[in-house]
């Protein structure tokens, strides 16, 4: 659970300030609590996803749900009426799986 939560929160400091930029012509306060909601839905189920997958096959487990990330919160913003909704969906999961990537290489035991 600890370390669920610490990617979770990672993953919602990386998004939300995207995903802010991306919801235009609402308050800021709209913004951000409209920004925290895509991840909320899909970290918890990429998570138990790759955490069950067979060690051979976690690569593929990490690409399958970071697609599924992408076209989910695609959606979302999409429903949002966000313009280039896939693109700003694919940037906040690239940073996230990114800086997740590059913090976990720079401490592994964290």
């Amino acid at each position: 659970m600890n370390e669920w939560l610490i990617a979770f929160l990672l993953t919602e400091t990386v998004e939300v300030p995207i995903y802010s930029l991306a919801l235009t012509g609402k308050s800021v306060v709209t913004r951000l609590l409209l920004a925290f909601l895509p991840s909320l839905f899909t970290h918890p189920l990429v998570w138990l996803f790759v955490s069950q997958s067979n060690p051979r096959s976690y690569w593929w487990a990490v690409a399958e749900s970071e697609v599924f990330a992408v076209l989910v919160e695609g959606i979302y913003l999409r429903g949002l009426r966000v313009r280039a909704a896939f693109l700003w969906s694919l940037l906040a999961n690239a940073s996230s799986l990114g800086v997740g990537m590059l913090l976990y290489r720079l401490w592994p035991h964290c």
